[in-house]
C-alpha cells in the first residue's frame, strides 16, 4: 500500500469508522473529497503543492470538490517541523486572500496536543499514518456544525472514544479485520 492508500484506509477505519468526524461520511459518500499525494521532499516544494491544491479547491464547485486531503509522506516527518510549517500554510491562505474561505486541519503520525503526554490517546484524534493537510471550506464546516446539535461536544467525545479504545484497540483497528489481539 502506498502513503495515499494508507491514509485513505486510516480515514475509513478511524475518521469514519469511529465517527471522529461526523461530517466526513457524507462528503466521502458523495465523492467530494479530493485525495492528493505530494512528492515534495522539501518544505518549499510542499508549499508549492499546497498552493496549487488551495487554488484547485477554491476554483472547483463544492458539489465536485468539497474538501482536499493532501498527504505528504516525504517531508516534515518531525512533528515540530510540521507544526512550524502550519504557520507557513496559514500565511499561504492570507497571501491567496482565502482566509475565512478555506481552513487547514493538520494530521501527523506524531501529533501531540500542547500539554498532553505523547502517549495520551487524545493525540490519536489527529494521528494519521503520514503527515497530512486537510483543506476545508469554511462554509461547509459551518453548515455541518449547525446541522449537528452537539457539535461542540465532538472533540471531547472523540477523546473519550479513543481513550476507551486504548492503544491496543487502536493498533487492532489499524490492522483491520481478523487481526490478532
Amino acid at each position: 500500500m502506498n502513503a495515499l492508500e494508507e491514509t485513505q484506509a486510516w480515514f475509513e477505519k478511524a475518521v469514519i469508522g469511529l465517527n471522529l468526524c461526523p461530517f466526513a461520511k457524507a462528503v466521502q459518500a458523495k465523492g467530494q473529497i479530493r485525495w492528493a499525494a505530494s512528492a515534495a521532499t522539501t518544505p518549499d516544494a510542499l508549499l508549492e503543492d499546497l498552493v496549487q491544491e488551495l487554488r484547485t479547491l477554491v476554483a472547483a464547485s463544492p458539489d465536485d470538490i468539497d474538501t482536499t486531503v493532501l498527504v505528504h509522506p516525504l517531508v516534515l516527518h518531525d512533528f515540530g517541523d510540521f507544526n512550524d510549517f502550519l504557520e507557513i500554510a496559514d500565511a499561504a491562505l492570507a497571501h491567496l486572500r482565502i482566509e475565512g474561505t478555506i481552513q487547514i486541519a493538520s494530521f501527523h503520525p506524531q501529533y501531540r496536543f500542547a500539554g498532553t503526554p505523547a502517549r495520551d490517546m487524545a493525540n490519536y484524534t489527529n494521528r494519521a499514518p503520514h503527515p497530512t493537510l486537510h483543506l476545508l471550506r469554511e462554509a461547509s464546516v459551518e453548515r455541518a456544525i449547525t446541522a449537528i446539535p452537539d457539535a461542540a461536544d465532538i472533540y471531547q467525545r472523540n477523546i473519550d472514544t479513543l481513550r476507551k479504545l486504548g492503544l491496543a484497540g487502536w493498533k487492532q483497528l489499524m490492522q483491520g479485520p481478523g487481526a490478532a489481539p
